[in-house]
């Protein structure tokens, strides 16, 4: 390998696959964390009741099938790295951070509990950005960073969701100029 200004750089093979095997299986945690929340997602489509149904059907349809997308980018992306990318049940319930409910859950208990599903991913995604920057793998670093950006908007969807509707009021001493 030669730099910028020609200087040969030697790198022995053994860091090279040692960081890329590294980052392989930080973005298996993040397949499996995103497989996870996919099903997760998906059954909640399926079983939603309550007045919000028709809001939280479609909410869920559009971030299971974002997900879905995902979890191939993130699979052919560790298969590029030359890893074997996780793809049963058995091993994404070892490699996630997520976690079934024990419970059918209500509507604002789906929405509490993918919340904190989406907030758990956001963080593996953090986790994984950084061993994709230690190894410098600038592809691994864009696709992670678009996942880390996809769970917080998706949290952030939710948090509100669950948030009390408080109507904006000045406070009368402002008015007066006080």
């Amino acid at each position: 390998m030669s730099n910028q200004i020609g200087i040969e750089m030697k790198v022995p093979l053994t860091v090279m696959v040692n960081e890329t095997q590294k980052v392989g299986e930080a973005l298996s945690n993040v397949l499996a964390d995103t497989f996870t929340i996919y099903l997760k997602t998906h059954n909640f489509h399926w079983n939603v009741i309550g007045p919000m149904f028709q809001t939280l059907h479609l909410m869920f349809e559009k971030q299971y099938n974002e997900l879905w997308l995902a979890c191939d980018a993130i699979a052919e992306r560790i298969r590029a790295l030359g890893c074997t990318a996780p793809g049963s049940y058995r091993e994404f319930s070892k490699l996630t951070y997520l976690r079934e409910p024990e419970a059918r859950l209500g509507a604002n208990e789906m929405i509490a509990e993918l919340l904190r599903d989406h907030e758990t991913c956001a963080r593996t995604a953090r986790w994984a950005l950084s061993v994709a920057r230690t190894a410098v793998d600038a592809p691994t670093e864009d696709l992670v960073t678009q996942r880390l950006i996809a769970h917080e908007k998706a949290a952030w969807m939710l948090r509100s969701m669950l948030a009390e509707d408080k109507p904006f009021t000045i406070d009368e001493s402002l008015k007066a100029g006080a």
